[in-house]
Parts: C-alpha cells; structure tokens; sequence
C-alpha cells in the first residue's frame, strides 16, 4: 500500500480546484464549437435551412436510385424540394434525379414467341426498337441537330407517311413536317447539353398483332435534357422534358413484304415541356428563366406535371402550361 498524505483523492480542496478547471475546460470547449458552427452557418446557410425544412432528409432520399418501371403508373412522383439546377448538379430538385442515366434506362423485356413469330424473332424485334429509341432520343449527333442516320435506317421505307415524312421534314422542316415529332433535336448554335448524361424512365412490352405473323413492340419512356445557352460563360440550366410512346410492328418475312431489319411505325405520340410552341423548324426551343415571356403560342389550360407517367399524352394540338421541369 502506497503512503499517501491524507485528502490526496478526497480532500475538498482537490475536488473545488478540479471542478474549476473542468468546467473552464468544458465552456471553453463549447465556446469553440459554438464559434465554429456560426461560422459554418454564415458559410453555408443552406445546410440549416436544410436541416430545418427537412430538405436534407429528402436529398438524401433522392440520392436513392429507382427500381425499373414495371407497370404502368398510378400517380406522379412526389413533389421535390424546389432546388434550381446548376452546371454542377443539372437535375437538382427533379424527379430525374433518382432515374437511369440514358440507355440503361431502356430496359428490354425478356423475349418470348408470340403472335406467330419465334422466340429469336421477337427478341430482334424489342432489340430494333430500343435501338431506335437510342438513335431517336439519345444519340449525341442527333441531340446536336445532325441527320439522324442510324434512326431513319431503322424505319421501314415503304411508310411514306412516317419515313418519307421524316426525311422530308429534315430537309424542309414545317408545321405537318416537323422530324422532333420523332427525334430529339436541340440547334447546336442555341443550346447545348450540360454533361453527357440525359435522364431517362420507362418500360417496352410486347404483344402479339391483329394479323398471324405480326408482333407489336411498345415504349412508353420520358427523356429529361438539361441544357445551356451555347455561348460562353453560359451559366443558367434548363430542363427539356420529352415524352415519347411509340408502337412499332415487326411481320413474318415468311407472309408479308418487309424491308428486313426495319420497324414498320404504328403510333409514335409525344409530349414536350418547355420548348416554345408554334416553331416547326425541325428543332427543340427550350426558354430559361431570364428569357422572361418569348414571342410565340401563349401557354393555355392547367399545369400538368411532365413528370406525371400515370398521366396519358394529350393528343390535341396546342401549347399547355407546366407545373415544373
């Protein structure tokens, strides 16, 4: 046993003088942290505010990617924190955030015989028309307004009402010729992309046609472009939201004249949010925010939300308003 002087440990004299250096030790501790997150918060102001709306909690949310669309929606997705995008983060505060970057976004549906066509048949079939919908919506020559070649060698020529139109409307664009009601198209001396990501949701189906030997192949996918003015130093991102369904049909070779290799169109309906209306030069317009009203179709009706995919494409002529982009 150690001799120690009495009230080493337990003298009040030790326990008054400890305490005051302890608790001057703690206020000074606080002190510094204290002096710290002031100075974080008039650094970064965004981060309480975040914390005190919840935006945080829904950031982190939207950081989580989604499983692939299934089915058909039943609802819009839920609203977002209104953030505005940057150069940096151009889908900030859009649904788009949680969706698949460009092509892995077409998921392709497990091939099976159907409609009098084999299993390798209707799997070429899906493969066409994902591959179209690549050409038509993804593709950087085509976005950047080039002739979109790999598209048109995809569609039958013998529609005249489909392929013919399209050719001619990107040689002569007009109002009952215009080629974005097939392909995306931004005027490269207007706007370009931010990055090289375009955001993108949906699904493809199959079914098996009225005729024996036919196949109908079905896209219901939205594309989402952010875009800036082309000039330089251009700082303020757009969103462009494209919605396309298309129905393509592939024949037995075997009973009917087909142009092999090609998709026959059925229907290619379309929604496009914020682009200007009344412009049929073959080209998609976006406005920005400092645009301030543009000369042109008034938008009419109630906001519809572009991110809506319950929602069915309006088949009507006219320029809409949206809710958000």
């Amino acid at each position: 046993m150690r001799n120690e002087p009495p009230g080493w440990r337990t003298g009040p004299a030790w326990q008054e003088m400890q305490g005051r250096k302890k608790g001057g030790r703690v206020k000074a501790g606080l002190a510094i942290v204290l002096i710290a997150g002031l100075a974080l918060v008039v650094l970064r102001p965004e981060l309480l505010i975040d914390r005190i709306t919840g935006k945080a909690e829904q950031d982190g949310k939207s950081r989580q990617p989604l499983a692939a669309e299934s089915v058909h929606p039943t609802a819009p997705p839920e609203q977002m924190y209104p953030d505005r995008p940057t150069l940096k983060e151009p889908f900030r505060g859009s649904p788009a955030v949680q969706w698949a970057d460009g092509a892995a976004g077409i998921e392709a549906p497990v091939a099976k015989a159907a409609g009098g066509l084999t299993k390798e048949q209707v799997a070429d079939a899906i493969s066409r028309t994902r591959a179209l919908l690549v050409a038509a919506n993804l593709d950087p020559r085509t976005l950047r307004g080039e002739r979109p070649e790999a598209a048109l060698k995809l569609l039958e020529p013998r529609q005249p009402a489909v392929h013919g139109m399209l050719v001619k409307g990107l040689a002569a664009p007009g109002k009952e010729q215009d080629p974005v009601l097939m392909f995306t198209r931004f005027d490269p001396a207007e706007v370009r992309l931010v990055g090289d990501v375009v955001k993108t949701r949906g699904r493809m189906w199959f079914e098996a046609g009225e005729r024996p030997g036919e196949v109908l192949v079905k896209a219901d996918y939205s594309f989402v472009y952010p875009l800036v003015r082309a000039k330089e130093g251009a700082d303020e991102v757009a969103r462009t939201v494209v919605r396309r369904q298309l129905t393509v049909a592939v024949n037995d070779p075997k009973r009917y004249t087909v142009t092999e290799g090609t998709l026959a169109v059925i229907e290619y309906p379309s929604e496009t949010a914020n682009s200007a209306c009344g412009v049929h030069d073959g080209f998609l317009h976006p406005t920005f925010d400092s645009d301030g009203r543009v000369a042109g179709t008034e938008p009419s009706g109630p906001a519809e939300d572009p991110y809506d995919r319950s929602a069915e494409i309006s088949t009507g002529e006219g320029c809409g308003q949206v809710s958000r982009t």
